[in-house]
């Protein structure tokens, strides 16, 4: 949380030093604002730009993109718009060597102004804040692994895994209210043994 609130602060700093930096003089006095964006691929001229089509235009969408990533916590969307800063600083001095045959710093507003500064520094501000800020922070990701079957050991059964439900118990079979019937053999004589042997009498 900490690092996020840093980051976006160094981040909107650079941003809106990206965006004043076109409002100061970048050489020998002259203003961001006057020169084009075509001049950049072109080549520079002393043909003043107007405000909306002048090197303000890509520092105005680094700023939107900055915004976008300060309220994402995206880190990507913050670099991306340092580099989208620092690249168009960069371009421009180079076209401003080759049309000037070099590039001089001077103290009396000569050479290179303090808003080549303001863009460098806030190209370099944006880089830092994107690497400050930790991002979005991602929630746990929890698998839910099926029981493990376990061996039977010599000593018993094991134990069943609690996380499994028990099944439940067999239903009683309810006791008969009839006792079972049994049947007994009653041994009878032989009538025919009975004549020849009559019992004796007594």
């Amino acid at each position: 949380m900490i690092r996020n609130v840093a980051g976006s602060v160094l981040a909107l700093a650079g941003a809106t030093a990206a965006v004043w930096s076109p409002f100061r003089a970048w050489y020998d006095g002259r203003h961001g604002r006057d020169y084009a964006i075509d001049e950049l691929f072109t080549g520079i001229t002393d043909d003043r730009s107007e405000v909306i089509g002048s090197i303000l235009a890509p520092f105005l969408f680094a700023a939107l993109l900055t915004l976008l990533g300060v309220l994402l916590r995206s880190r990507l969307l913050v670099a991306l718009a340092g580099v989208v800063v620092l690249g168009f600083t960069v371009l421009w001095m180079v076209r401003v060597g080759q049309a000037e045959g070099g590039l001089t710093v001077g103290g009396d507003g000569a050479g290179l102004g303090d808003g080549v500064a303001n863009a460098l520094g806030g190209g370099i501000l944006l880089l830092i804040g994107a690497l400050v800020m930790s991002g979005r922070s991602r929630a746990p990701h929890r698998v839910d692994r099926p029981p493990r079957h376990t061996r039977p050991t010599l000593d018993g059964p094991s134990p069943q895994d609690p996380s499994t439900p028990e099944p439940p118990p067999a239903h009683p079979r309810s006791p008969s209210p009839y006792a079972a019937t049994q049947t007994y053999d009653v041994p009878t004589g032989d009538p025919e043994q009975e004549r020849r042997d009559p019992p004796p009498k007594s």
